[in-house]
């Protein structure tokens, strides 16, 4: 068949812009340059490894939301990380840009003569930001209170969110990994990617061969437990560390071997219960700055009438969608659905916050019908999107008040400035792309997406999503979806 005849059979569809109170309306759309997109599009979707997968593909013009170009654009397919760009933009509308996490201290009763009689509680709300530089501030605004001594526990309480500490389809062997971590109302980073409720774990090698590699954590915590059973290899042999953490507990396991001569090895491993080690690593910051408790460290509940402290706040949203964006944070994912559950509904949990972002569906652009979202990250096996719904929303977005957000806080490909070019740092580097596509990337097994926008010389000049399904030889899926993307950069 001709590629003109192949044309008359291929009928795209533009959701026009009236009044979201209005039926949905659609219309038949030819525009340029669809028959040479369709073309060469089309030859990228030859590839060997997409046999026997689903690709569906939406592309639409930035100015006009017309879909130029769709391959199963209508077909629900799960998103892995292109979710991302729906829970960031629930956040965003239901949140604010410049929307605080907080952290605050609260006594029982107020000191005297430096101590505290009765408990201190440190009481979370979600801040995914925290690190140990913010409970230091923290300490310290209880030193400037003259405090040197509690006579009481040290209380941690994370009830601003409900006790399930991992999303409904979380695979038990992400459990330990950093993008599995559990979501608490009270919880920590251990760096500025706000990777939160993890550790991270440095193996590297000793001197002398057949010793036990020199191991560092970060945060230094006891709340977690090295076992080291690994040890140091011959020069130049084969590195086979391995650092795995047992189910339920924080109990952690460093096996293998590493070269004597070999570069260390790093790894963020999500820890059990992250309210108790944020609670540890606060003990540890009032001991630094002269403060001592003399009770036990324990979860609890705020008491009715306790004063407050000292407050600790976040960086605004619109920072924390930086990282979020550029590095695919799950953990922020997450914690952005349960606070949209705890602050807009009724409850700090995945089913009221769900329930509150589908609720903004259509104020998105979003048909119900055209998506199930069973978690924030994307990482659910069970989560479905259409294409067309992800190019719909990358266009409606750009009419939002928090757009630039939105927008600068997606990975630009080929930008090798982490902070800048996140996940597609090194992607399309050295083509018409570069620079160009600013877009969410998404894996998870068998699947493969890359969803954003085109940038042209005056505005955007594409919205566009590709996500790649049941894909068993996973090798190529990006590089087909750079091809795609590069193909749209040049037109």
């Amino acid at each position: 068949m001709s590629r003109s005849k192949k044309s008359m059979f291929w009928m795209v569809f533009l959701l026009s812009m009236v009044p979201l109170a209005q039926s949905t309306e659609y219309e038949e759309v030819y525009a340029n340059p669809e028959d040479e997109l369709y073309a060469e599009i089309t030859e990228v979707l030859s590839h060997e490894d997409l046999k026997g997968a689903v690709t569906g593909i939406s592309v639409r013009d930035a100015q006009s939301g017309s879909i130029i170009y769709q391959k199963n654009g209508d077909t629900r397919l799960r998103p892995a990380s292109s979710m991302k760009l729906m829970t960031g933009a629930a956040a965003l509308r239901l949140l604010g840009d410049d929307y605080r996490f907080k952290t605050e201290v609260y006594a029982d009763r107020k000191p005297r003569g430096g101590v505290l009689t009765g408990n201190l509680y440190i009481k979370g709300y979600g801040d995914p930001a925290l690190t140990t530089d913010d409970l230091d501030r923290i300490s310290e605004q209880l030193k400037k209170k003259g405090i040197h001594r509690v006579k009481g526990n040290l209380v941690a309480d994370d009830t601003w969110y409900d006790d399930t500490r991992l999303s409904l389809d979380l695979p038990w062997s992400d459990e330990q990994e950093y993008y599995g971590a559990q979501i608490s109302g009270l919880t920590l980073s251990p760096d500025t990617d706000y990777d939160a409720g993890t550790v991270i774990i440095q193996v590297t090698p000793a001197a002398q061969e057949e010793k036990a590699p020199n191991i560092t954590i970060s945060p230094k915590t006891s709340y977690v437990k090295i076992h080291n059973e690994a040890k140091t290899g011959k020069a130049d042999s084969k590195k086979t560390i391995k650092i795995t953490r047992k189910h339920g507990t924080n109990q952690v396991y460093i096996t293998g071997s590493i070269a004597k001569n070999a570069s260390s090895s790093k790894a963020w491993i999500a820890v059990d219960n992250p309210t108790g080690y944020t609670l540890d690593l606060f003990k540890r910051s009032l001991v630094k700055s002269g403060i001592k408790v003399t009770g036990k460290e324990v979860n609890g509940k705020l008491r009715t009438g306790a004063i407050k402290l000292a407050t600790d706040q976040s960086p605004p949203l619109k920072d924390i969608m930086n990282p979020y964006f550029k590095l695919s944070n799950n953990t922020i994912s997450e914690g952005l659905v349960k606070e949209a559950g705890r602050v807009k509904g009724t409850e700090g949990s995945w089913e009221e916050g769900l329930s509150i972002i589908e609720s903004h569906y259509e104020a998105l652009g979003i048909n119900e019908a055209d998506m199930l979202m069973r978690d924030g990250s994307g990482v659910s096996h069970v989560s479905l999107i259409t294409p067309n719904t992800l190019s719909s929303l990358l266009y409606k977005a750009q009419s939002e008040p928090w757009y630039q957000t939105y927008l600068n806080s997606l990975p630009v490909a080929g930008m090798s400035d982490r902070s800048v070019g996140g996940t597609l740092r090194n992607r399309m580097r050295g083509t018409p792309a570069e620079g160009v596509i600013m877009a969410k990337t998404g894996s998870i097994s068998t699947v493969s997406s890359l969803s954003g926008y085109v940038k042209g010389t005056a505005g955007n000049k594409y919205t566009f999503s590709i996500i790649i399904n049941n894909a068993i030889d996973e090798d190529n899926l990006k590089d087909i979806e750079d091809d795609i993307a590069i193909i749209l950069a040049s037109h």
